[in-house]
């Protein structure tokens, strides 16, 4: 046999391995469990990986805060030690996503609720405190707004105070600092509060019937002249602002106000405070579930995965008193808690949309 038919027979060989679905790549799979994905889960999931890496034979999950969105397109790349095994999110993955997600060969994804989570609009401690409604909120950041003397139109938000959109407000100058739109947090936000307050103008209202995208685009798209700022994906980072500023305003979930509690308050909207009581009850208007999601062609290549996942869905982790609710987490009510916890045991895989 000639060296060069060798080199044909071993090119053929590599190639016919690499074809193989999980065969090739599992047999240099990673030692540990990489995770990625929303800034709000981030510290949650930290929590769980460093229980789990702790009291387990297995390694600390890697988690990475890199945003909803770019958590999940991440994920949605491939299958492989390359890429990631589980994308955590402060949104449900979209239609669009989980397409995308098929076309790249992650046809099996586990979606795992893990509770609730308040959007805040939070205030230094040193702040006055500001008591707004939705209307506000949207009037504030909309970069259309209806026009001010009553017509049905929309013209360019010139708001420059809070007194501005509202009389009762003070007259202390707009400035919030939120996260960018690859955030959940945004997604979360510009849905419950934005358009929330949006809808307050019944012949908007109206166009959702009749344009959707429409609808969106007046209700959803936030203003760009300095008065909204975005700082990045580290909620942290906003904190920290905030107790710089005591005029400015930050947009982030519960979880990083109840963390920083001797430093930062929440403003109340419409009337309600954003407490653990009142988001775990549905009274406080802008809260959402948190989710994290997995790549069932993953387990049993990559150590840990399953161990994982039975670690977070636990009584002790995610239950009424577990670990993940004395850091902020607002727990499943009993009967979802039961129902995600089947899920989970039996793998259960999301469809994908046609």
């Amino acid at each position: 046999m000639n060296s060069a038919f060798k080199s044909l027979i071993l090119l053929l060989g590599t190639t016919m391995t690499a074809m193989l679905p999980g065969a090739a790549w599992s047999q240099t799979a990673r030692s540990y469990i990489s995770i990625v994905g929303s800034s709000t889960v981030y510290p949650f999931a930290t929590v769980v990986a460093e229980q789990f890496g702790g009291t387990r034979r297995f390694r600390t999950p890697k988690v990475e805060a890199t945003g909803s969105g770019g958590g999940i397109k991440l994920f949605c790349s491939g299958i492989g030690v390359k890429y990631p095994d589980i994308a955590n999110s402060s949104r449900a993955i979209k239609p669009a996503e989980l397409r995308d997600c098929a076309a790249h060969g992650v046809k099996d994804v586990v979606e795992v609720k893990i509770g609730y989570d308040g959007i805040v609009l939070a205030e230094s401690v040193a702040a006055p405190g500001l008591k707004l409604g939705l209307r506000d909120v949207y009037l504030a950041l909309a970069k259309q707004v209806p026009d001010p003397t009553g017509k049905q139109a929309l013209v360019a938000n010139t708001y420059k105070t809070w007194k501005d959109v509202n009389p009762q407000l003070p007259a202390t100058v707009i400035e919030v600092l939120g996260p960018p739109p690859t955030s959940g947090t945004r997604d979360a936000f510009v849905e419950l509060a934005m358009e929330g307050g949006c809808e307050s103008f019944p012949w908007i209202k109206a166009i959702k019937e009749k344009d959707e995208d429409r609808f969106r685009q007046i209700c959803h798209t936030i203003r760009e002249d300095g008065r909204f700022i975005e700082a990045g994906e580290n909620d942290n980072l906003i904190v920290q602002k905030l107790k710089a500023n005591a005029k400015a305003v930050g947009i982030f979930g519960y979880s990083f106000l109840e963390e920083n509690s001797d430093s930062v308050k929440g403003s109340l909207i419409d009337g309600v405070a954003p407490t653990f009581e009142n988001i775990s009850s549905g009274k406080y208007p802008v809260s959402r579930p948190l989710f994290f999601y997995v790549k069932k062609a993953h387990i049993g290549s990559i150590p840990g995965i399953s161990e994982y996942l039975q670690e977070f869905t636990s009584l002790k982790a995610m239950g009424e008193e577990g670990y993940l609710a004395d850091r902020g987490l607002v727990p499943l009510p009993a009967a979802e808690y039961k129902a995600v916890s089947e899920r989970v045991r039996q793998l259960v895989v999301m469809p994908i949309p046609g």
